[in-house]
């Protein structure tokens, strides 16, 4: 703590997160864990946006294979791996069905393909195992009322499941006790940049935290990064071009699959998850861009038919009534190319000096990404004696 002859007694910190979702929840842990001084700022809630907005799966990212995502892919599995033992009570592995039918896309030897590639990749681990499922000799079929009509195959695989906002609190629990500071709800008005210390001014946090000293800023805004970098005075800073892109999941009163049901969507033949969420069933997501206000987002009637369609389409004997509906927003780059080929791995773009951005990013591979900040930020922070013995690889979530 330092003395301000004008303003008072004002806080210090190594480093100062802008955003509590996921990413910045997983930045204040490592860099707590690492010895720094740390504060994360969050406008409403810890995970009350996108991060609890989510497909809710760990997974590594199979669909990216057709993009060329290889290396997204193996660093995803081996995060998926690492966090079903680090968060075992969180974080749970899960039966991934892909049925084939005679008008699906791809054919069943390409998935297969794609499914040993997937297990090269995530290493030959324990849950990287496959099988294919020969219908012709299983009368009683893997996922109670699937569509049988034109099935050629099932191929049975494995990824996790984690309620996407507990896992957000976890970690942020766990960063405070490695000595994290939270503030929330507090929104960030201004970042003043001086002799290479920035100033925080925030508003609705508490009156000895309006204003605050970092040596380090890491922005995690989520869909408001711009919007937070537009705040900073007192040098240049740079912005990325990126887009909203809205995704939307419906809950419906129906038993819960057995399992992760990944098919196409007849419509459009896009990948879609039909999945058990407690007791019921969780369909989604769209993929559509967004340009409102982040804090508007809600699902629309066009997504929810959408997805309607495609259970009765593969469940046609279920009756479908949505009983809850949730949409978020992800950022994407922007680029003269598909949604669904565009990079999802989180870009970290240095902002202004001593001023990181966080653009996008997978909720699995969270952890992995804040040990990239760690090393984008370490040399311009002095070290530390660590808080604790374990890194973030060994830290446990409870």
């Amino acid at each position: 703590m330092v003395e301000d002859l004008n303003d008072g007694k004002r806080l210090d910190y190594d480093v100062a997160v802008i955003g509590g979702g996921i990413q910045g929840v997983g930045v204040a842990q490592a860099a707590a864990a690492a010895g720094y001084s740390v504060a994360i700022f969050e406008q409403t809630g810890i995970a009350s946006a996108t991060s609890s907005k989510s497909s809710k799966l760990i997974h590594g990212g199979l669909r990216y294979l057709e993009s060329g995502q290889f290396r997204l892919v193996r660093k995803s599995l081996l995060e998926r791996e690492r966090l079903i033992k680090l968060a075992p009570g969180l974080v749970k592995p899960v039966s991934f069905y892909i049925p084939i039918y005679i008008s699906t896309s791809r054919q069943a030897w390409q998935i297969g393909v794609g499914l040993f590639l997937y297990r090269i990749l995530g290493s030959f681990k324990k849950y990287t195992r496959f099988k294919r499922i020969n219908i012709s000799k299983n009368r009683t079929l893997p996922i109670k009322g699937l569509l049988n009509k034109n099935l050629k195959t099932v191929y049975q695989y494995y990824d996790a499941q984690t309620d996407d906002r507990l896992l957000t609190q976890a970690v942020m629990h766990s960063a405070q006790s490695l000595g994290a500071t939270l503030y929330c709800p507090a929104k960030v008005t201004q970042l003043d940049i001086k002799d290479g210390c920035y100033t925080i001014q925030t508003e609705n946090a508490q009156p000895e935290a309006d204003r605050i000293n970092a040596k380090f800023i890491v922005n995690v805004a989520g869909p408001w990064v711009n919007e937070v970098l537009a705040k900073v005075t007192g040098t240049a800073v740079n912005m990325l071009e990126y887009d909203l892109v809205q995704g939307t999941h419906i809950v419906i009163d129906a038993p819960a699959p057995e399992g992760v049901v990944y098919v196409e969507a007849p419509q459009d033949k896009r990948a879609v998850f039909i999945m058990p969420w407690k007791n019921k069933t969780l369909i989604g997501t769209t993929e559509k861009i967004y340009s409102g206000d982040p804090a508007k987002v809600v699902a629309t009637e066009t997504e929810i038919e959408y997805l309607k369609e495609i259970y009765t389409y593969y469940m046609p004997q279920q009756k479908v009534n949505v009983v809850d509906t949730f949409a978020g927003v992800r950022v994407l780059p922007k680029q003269a190319t598909s949604l669904f080929s565009r990079p999802r791995d989180t870009v970290l773009h240095c902002s202004a000096k001593n001023l990181l951005t966080l653009y996008g990013g997978k909720l699995t591979s969270y952890r992995a990404t804040a040990e990239l900040v760690m090393k984008k930020f370490g040399s311009s922070l002095p070290a530390k004696k660590v808080v604790t013995d374990k890194s973030t690889r060994n830290i446990h979530l409870v």
